[in-house]
């Protein structure tokens, strides 16, 4: 399934008459529309999709029944796309760490400055936390200051944990996955230049804002796609990866290309500590994923986000992604 959190934008009214702006979960069906999932099960009223992850074992059986008795629904339960904005599927997720899985984007963006590639990318997976509230979802991305200054994208995935879990096993930690993601990791790479130099991590160049979306893919539905395949060290996700700006394709790649499963990143950071339901992990950037490995390796000439620009990143079996660069002197 498809999981969405979504604002109504049409004439949704509250019994007051006011049109209700608070943010629902909901279905993205085959045909397009949305199923508001309270219009039609009381339990779903005010839940969040932290709250659909935590109480899986209950509510996706309903979540699933319902999609499955979808035409015999009342119309009002099932809305035009145009109706509903699509937010981040996790709004406010518990946590947001980003990984480093991507072999190619690691070695290609030392190499462009002149650096060898570290042999400890071969021993762990490494993460960094980034900023949890201020994650975004699809449309506009308002940023402003030095921000715009070398605006980065990064083609990436991301999946969320599902059950608690702490030192799991391989089989434990893809076990514990709800479901995945497209992601896109916003860099403003004149800050992060600066602030790399102090060797503590990404900072200001990142904690902005990261983009999650359209929707949540459930495990299962990749399971049954074939797009989920075991190995020795975890399940591997098979999907394109592409990246467009202002329509033209700057990227592609393959999720199959980490060198670090999903589940691997799990066990790493579960390492003696317990990651609960809803915390989100992202991939890292695919190879060729961004402007600064673009513009290093001479397939781009200087060329970074500007306002205006439209941004969508695509990944088979998980949707399209799209943000516009606006510019907001506040942010």
């Amino acid at each position: 399934m498809k999981l969405v959190t979504f604002r109504p934008t049409g004439s949704d009214l509250s019994a007051s008459g006011i049109i209700s702006r608070k943010a629902r979960v909901g279905v993205a069906l085959d045909n397009g529309r949305v199923l508001d999932l309270a219009k039609v099960d009381g339990v779903f009223s005010g839940a969040t999709m932290v709250d659909i992850i935590r109480e899986q074992d209950n509510r996706l059986p309903r979540i699933r029944g319902l999609v499955g008795m979808a035409d015999e629904l009342p119309s009002t339960a099932l809305l035009d796309p145009r109706r509903a904005e699509l937010l981040a599927p996790l709004p406010r997720p518990v946590s947001l760490r980003d990984g480093y899985a991507f072999r190619q984007h690691v070695e290609t963006a030392r190499r462009n400055r002149g650096l060898a590639m570290i042999p400890e990318f071969d021993q762990f997976p490494v993460f960094y936390f980034s900023n949890h509230l201020s994650v975004i979802g699809p449309g506009l991305l308002p940023v402003g200051g030095r921000r715009l200054e070398q605006l980065d994208f990064e083609l990436e995935a991301f999946c969320v944990v599902g059950r608690s879990v702490l030192n799991p096993t391989l089989e434990q930690a893809d076990a514990a996955i709800f479901g995945y993601g497209v992601m896109n990791d916003f860099s403003a790479r004149a800050l992060q230049a600066e602030e790399m130099k102090l060797n503590l991590g990404p900072a200001k160049g990142k904690d902005f804002a990261t983009a999650l979306g359209p929707w949540l893919v459930t495990a299962d539905e990749l399971t049954a796609e074939g797009r989920l395949s075991p190995s020795p060290r975890g399940k591997v996700v098979h999907a394109a990866m592409t990246a467009e700006v202002n329509g033209v394709t700057v990227s592609r790649g393959n999720l199959s290309e980490m060198s670090w499963t999903f589940a691997q990143i799990i066990q790493r950071a579960a390492d003696g500590v317990t990651l609960e339901p809803g915390e989100v992990i992202g991939s890292g950037t695919v190879g060729t994923g961004c402007f600064l490995e673009l513009n290093g390796s001479g397939v781009t000439q200087n060329q970074w986000l500007k306002v205006r620009d439209q941004v969508s990143l695509t990944i088979d079996g998980l949707g399209t992604l799209t943000n516009d660069i606006v510019e907001d002197g506040s942010r």
